[in-house]
């Protein structure tokens, strides 16, 4: 299996590896077929004047992995593609932007793509129970990932 020059940089150096022991939040995602686990942290900005907590920016993001290199390498790129964002714009993260980011994942390992998303999304919609919020947003409240397994 060949894998783009981009997968193999952030397989070899990973970007926000590690975790965040203070975190506001943690996405934990896993496929049962391939044995594959994510852990998502997030520490986030909480805007005091916001009424809208989709408004909250993301400060800090890490991530553990437990997998192949695809696995590994779309942690890292979703960390850099959501730091810095707001909760809304980081929510809106989808597969094809972690794979277009990477230059391409051969078709078996699309879903290492699902899972960072998926882990994302989770941590979020932790965050936003952990706020007292979370019924305000039917479409994370709802939130259905069956590509994977979740804590």
């Amino acid at each position: 299996m060949q894998y783009s020059a981009e997968v193999m940089k952030h397989f070899t150096n990973p970007h926000n590896q590690g975790q965040i022991s203070d975190a506001d939040a943690i996405g934990e995602v896993g496929n049962p077929l391939c044995g594959d686990m994510m852990k998502i942290y997030l520490k986030v900005d909480r805007l005091p004047l916001a009424a809208d907590r989709l408004e909250d920016k993301i400060v800090d993001i890490k991530f553990e992995t437990l997998g192949c290199a695809a696995a590994i390498a779309c942690s890292s790129i979703l960390t850099d593609m959501a730091k810095g964002k707001n909760l809304k714009d980081a929510f809106k993260i989808e597969k094809s932007d972690i794979v277009k980011g990477l230059g391409d994942l051969p078709p078996v390992k699309v879903h290492c793509s699902i899972l960072a998303s998926d882990g994302l999304k989770l941590a979020i919609k932790e965050y936003l129970e952990k706020q007292g919020v979370l019924d305000q947003y039917p479409e994370i409240k709802n939130l259905s990932l069956p590509e994977c397994f979740h804590e």
